[in-house]
């Protein structure tokens, strides 16, 4: 039997989440938001949308026992990093607290980081 492929499935529900949160801001925050914040949702929503895919390639290298350490944690850097990143972006354009702000270069640090630890698993494994 197949093990849960955590990854996989984290990467669905972002992916939901992304294209559900960018319709929302397209029609239900269109009229509400300033043209600024606008952006700021809409920053969010890409880069949400991309690190939902690079999830995906994470839980399927995982799924043909690519696996290693590096692999794992580039999955979980991704995670943090649309939490911290995308999550403090859609909160500041929400009108959150200001203190979102500095979380947002956070996130950003662990996207850098998450695709630096898949560039050493990918290589890694191609030296076996």
């Amino acid at each position: 039997m197949q093990t849960f492929n955590y990854f996989l499935f984290i990467a669905a529900i972002n992916g939901f989440l992304a294209v559900s949160l960018g319709a929302f801001g397209s029609h239900g925050l269109k009229s509400r938001l300033t043209e600024q914040y606008l952006g700021v949702w809409q920053t969010a929503v890409q880069y949400h949308f991309y690190h939902a895919l690079a999830l995906c390639i994470v839980g399927l290298l995982w799924h043909k026992s690519i696996a290693n350490g590096w692999l794992n944690a580039s999955g979980y850097l991704f995670v943090a990093g649309i939490v911290l990143f995308c999550g403090s972006l859609y909160g500041l354009a929400l009108g959150g607290p200001r203190w979102l702000g500095p979380i947002t270069p956070l996130g950003g640090l662990c996207f850098l980081l998450g695709w630096l630890c898949l560039a050493v698993c990918v290589f890694s494994v191609s030296k076996t």
